[in-house]
């Protein structure tokens, strides 16, 4: 799967980032996602693949393109025979965010990201859209910070492990309400806090790479993003940790469902018969073989955002693949035109 499909799955996720960023800037987030969608449908339904939106937009009759369920790919149109022998080729599942963190791209600041992760069939785990509470952490912490532990013990233990002070660590947090209490503790502690208001995949895999100056997210949001994150932890190796968010109460805001108990009751229909599990990377993300791929829309941590120039666009994205235990960073130029030279500004 790798070999097949690596550098498509970098061109479908520059694509989106590319639609999405001639939105940078003009207030419009659903337009934004609207055409990081669109794009990335296009790309992907050009690749030699037979795939199936397992995390996307929503639900087929409130998102028509990479709905939940959508199949996906050359070989799984009508006219598939014409191209492949559907049959030959392994089932994949996909996870995708076009535009993940649009109110970045409706208002010009950073860290807005196309992401997409890929198993073969059954290799992701299915999240409702419901809310997750995340901790991500370097390799080095793998298995000794723990989700169940305080942010206070956490921070002491990431010390440990990375002999550093805990004056020295930085924790990212999601700017909500709900996570007032746990911003407090971390200062208590002596870390420092890095809020964000949108984008928390890109925030989890920094946590991976030294050099970011980022060294743990806490805090909860959303769960679909958290299998995407884990996804690329579990290629790089670090540590996730992700548990299911089903009480309006905790969440605070915008939380699907009336209440906690008919989300637990949609939880137990979705096969979720502990709503209370405690999941690693290796259980979100479980395919023998997994794949992640993200542009920058904006600039972020990691990556450049799309910088266009007259007749074209340069893009850098990064692909991680669990097969061949590599992360690739890729500086793309993409020629609209045919110029005659290139002209990088």
């Amino acid at each position: 799967m790798d070999s097949v499909i690596g550098l498509e799955i970098i061109e479908v996720v520059e694509q989106a980032a590319i639609a999405s960023a001639r939105w940078m800037g003009k207030g419009d987030k659903n337009t934004a996602d609207h055409v990081a969608v669109e794009a990335m449908r296009e790309r992907m339904n050009r690749i030699h693949m037979r795939g199936r939106i397992v995390i996307g937009e929503g639900e087929r009759d409130e998102a028509p393109m990479l709905y939940i369920g959508e199949e996906v790919g050359i070989c799984t149109q009508e006219n598939a025979k014409q191209f492949c022998d559907p049959e030959q080729l392994i089932e994949i599942d996909i996870a995708v965010d076009p535009c993940e963190g649009t109110n970045l791209v409706a208002y010009g600041q950073n860290g807005s990201m196309a992401v997409l992760a890929i198993a073969e069939k059954g290799g992701l785990f299915r999240a409702p859209d419901f809310y997750m509470k995340k901790l991500a952490a370097p390799a080095c912490a793998k298995n000794h910070v723990d989700i169940n532990k305080s942010a206070t013990e956490n921070l002491k233990i990431l010390s440990d492990c990375m002999s550093r002070s805990i004056e020295e660590l930085v924790v990212v947090v999601m700017d909500r309400p709900r996570h007032k209490g746990l911003i407090e503790e971390i200062r208590n502690a002596g870390a420092r806090v890095r809020l964000i208001s949108d984008g928390d995949v890109s925030a989890a895999i920094s946590c991976a790479f030294s050099g970011t100056n980022i060294h743990a997210l806490m805090g909860i949001g959303a769960a679909p993003e958290g299998v995407i994150s884990a996804a690329a932890m579990r290629c790089l190796g670090g540590h996730f940790q992700g548990q299911l968010i089903y009480d309006p109460e905790v969440v605070k805001t915008g939380l699907i469902g009336e209440s906690k108990e008919s989300n637990i009751a949609r939880l137990q229909e979705m096969g979720i018969t502990d709503p209370d599990r405690v999941y690693n990377a290796e259980e979100l993300a479980s395919g023998e073989t997994v794949l992640f791929a993200a542009s920058g829309i904006t600039p972020g941590t990691l990556m450049q955002g799309v910088r266009f120039f007259k007749g074209g666009a340069r893009t850098h994205s990064l692909v991680i693949s669990s097969q061949s235990s590599t992360a690739r960073f890729v500086d793309t130029i993409h020629m609209f035109d045919a110029p005659k030279s290139l002209q990088l500004r």
